[in-house]
């Protein structure tokens, strides 16, 4: 068993709150989603600052919309 596994499993044993653990697992699916789509990780390093800010400012556009989509439902 990888190092990475062992101290997943740690973690989840560690979390007691639903909540949070469910969070955990989101961000975990998540990250292998990210992984299979673009072949890298948040650890990657061929982004500048202005360039991750981008990013971020796109998905906060995004939120903002999907929003604004409820609140009309």
């Amino acid at each position: 068993m990888k190092v990475k596994d062992t101290m997943s499993q740690w973690i989840e044993a560690q979390v007691k709150d639903s909540v949070v653990q469910s969070v955990i697992n989101k961000f975990k699916q998540r990250s292998e989603v990210g992984i299979k789509k673009y072949g890298t990780t948040m650890d990657r390093d061929d982004l500048t600052r202005d360039e991750w800010i981008t990013h971020i400012s796109e998905e906060l556009m995004d939120a903002l919309l999907y929003l604004e989509k409820l609140k009309r439902l």
